[in-house]
């Protein structure tokens, strides 16, 4: 059928009418228009995000799960994919009640996870590499933003103690992070003692069952990765760890000795700065024993890293040069926006099995001309330039600058250690090796303090007076039991704002047993 007026009826069709935003100069960021209206509208943003911090009273909204839910459904009857934008009113309106209504990491009450109050200047910069929208797989996708990554990777394998053969990537965490390490340890090891080509040919009839060790505080991020490149969570064993809850070497060592002949182990993961204690595995130890059994050591350094930017505190990761791989998080202990992670490896040759070309990204000819990018080195394609955060940080703060403020995170943790256990409402659970201290609300009735400890936190998080976390840890009689946290990553918080926090853990276990004595009476 042909219809009048159509091309196929031999006349040319009219035009389409070009959309009005179309024709904006300033659409597309990159353009000097663009850049020009990015700096009046992030001016503009911030200062509707400020007016909604203005109505916050704490680091979260005073509202529970299902008002905020209420309140943001009243505000966006239509969703968030409206057929019609509103234009800038639409998002001024958002960045006000994003701000009412979202995390404020930056106030001092905010003391729960590993998430830090990101640093301005590392934001800004951010802000560049989004407008920019560079990627870091093929040199033309990015080549400033290759080059500082190279450059990056270079200075923090330098602070970890590795030689010039090491290598790295960005990845966009610590699981990313630890995944890749324990990908690369299955390869090598494989490879080394059984001939398997296990990129390849996969797993079946390997005729071996590969074993990952680490302690039984680490991150669930090792037993995530072992099902993903096939072994299976159960290949992880758990080693016990001691009172200052770092993993037993005598542990580690009967349980390799004890490995049947099938059993193959790939890696031994020592964490540096577990996520409930902040506690650090004795490194040199397990790196001796890793590899006298044949096994790497991979050093998931994801919280306890940022101690290699402090002269006071890089004694803790003592042995981390003797690592294979180490996994480094800049969003906690350096205080980057997420994402930012890396992975470092003592011998950049680790990353040749995941060297591959393809024709419309890096072909030969383009490699031999110096036009590589960093695609061989991730599991990542198209991936952004996080780097620019990171050197922009570093270039304006000095390594020595960025390390002040993980030791004054863990002065003021080591504060509020010093509190709780003068407390005589509080009992200390585990005291500060970074910036992390484990404690519970001491109640009248022991046999109430799970319910009672649990109840208290939640009831900060529902008023947004304060944010504190919370964690299962062993008590005298070897139960576990529900713990608070404090996980301090605030660098301008003070002795008087943990004073604050304890006075109103305190008051609000005072006010919950209350009303259970109350309920029942």
């Amino acid at each position: 059928m042909t219809l009048p007026g159509s091309a196929i009826s031999g006349q040319a069709a009219p035009p389409a009418p070009v959309p009005p935003l179309l024709l904006e100069p300033d659409l597309l960021a990159a353009d000097p228009a663009g850049l020009a209206d990015v700096a009046r509208l992030v001016a503009e943003l911030t200062r509707e995000a400020a007016a909604g911090l203005r109505r916050r009273s704490g680091p979260l909204p005073a509202m529970s799960p299902q008002e905020l839910t209420r309140l943001v459904d009243s505000r966006l009857p239509d969703g968030v994919i409206p057929r019609t934008g509103g234009g800038r009113d639409a998002l001024l309106a958002l960045a006000r009640h994003y701000a009412e209504g979202t995390v404020d990491l930056a106030d001092p009450r905010a003391a729960a996870h590993l998430q830090p109050p990101p640093l301005t200047v590392a934001v800004a910069a951010d802000t560049l590499a989004n407008v920019f929208n560079a990627s870091c797989d093929t040199w033309d996708s990015g080549p400033y933003a290759v080059e500082i990554e190279r450059r990056l990777v270079r200075g923090l394998t330098e602070l970890a103690g590795f030689g010039p053969e090491a290598g790295g990537v960005l990845t966009p965490g610590g699981t990313a992070s630890n995944l890749q390490a324990l990908l690369i340890a299955r390869d090598a090891v494989l490879r080394d003692r059984r001939g398997a080509d296990v990129r390849g040919g996969g797993l079946l009839g390997l005729g071996a069952r590969p074993v990952v060790f680490c302690s039984e505080l680490a991150h669930f991020s090792v037993a995530r990765a072992c099902a993903v490149i096939g072994l299976g969570e159960d290949a992880v064993r758990p080693v016990p760890a001691d009172a200052d809850h770092r993993m037993r070497p005598d542990a580690l060592e009967a349980v390799l000795r004890a490995l049947g002949p099938d059993e193959v182990p790939l890696a031994v993961v020592a964490t540096a700065g577990t996520t409930d204690f902040g506690s650090i595995d004795p490194i040199a130890e397990l790196a001796a024993l890793a590899h006298e059994h044949g096994a790497r050591l991979h050093v998931d350094a994801a919280y306890g890293g940022g101690a290699l930017f402090s002269d006071r505190l890089r004694p803790l990761l003592a042995g981390i040069e003797l690592a294979d791989t180490v996994t480094l998080d800049l969003h906690k202990t350096a205080w980057q926006p997420a994402a930012a992670s890396a992975l470092l490896a003592r011998n950049a040759a680790d990353f040749a099995p995941t060297a591959l070309r393809v024709a419309y990204l890096n072909p030969d000819d383009d490699g031999a001309a110096g036009l590589d990018g960093l695609l061989g080195l991730s599991l990542q394609t198209t991936r952004r330039a996080d780097a620019l955060k990171v050197a922009a940080t570093f270039l304006a703060l000095g390594r020595e600058g960025v390390g002040a403020m993980l030791e004054a995170c863990h002065d003021l943790a080591r504060y509020a250690q010093r509190a709780i256990d003068a407390h005589p409402r509080l009992e200390l659970t585990a005291g500060a090796t970074l910036t992390t201290v484990v404690f519970r609300y001491r109640t009248r009735d022991k046999a109430a303090s799970d319910a009672v400890n649990g109840a208290l936190r939640r009831a900060l998080l529902g008023s947004g007076r304060a944010l504190i976390g919370r964690t299962d840890a062993a008590d005298e009689d070897g139960r576990q039991a529900v713990h608070l946290k404090f996980t301090l990553l605030n660098p301008q918080a003070r002795t008087s704002d943990i004073d604050e926090l304890l006075a109103a853990v305190v008051r609000a276990g005072e006010d919950v047993e209350m009303e259970e004595e109350f309920r029942d009476a």
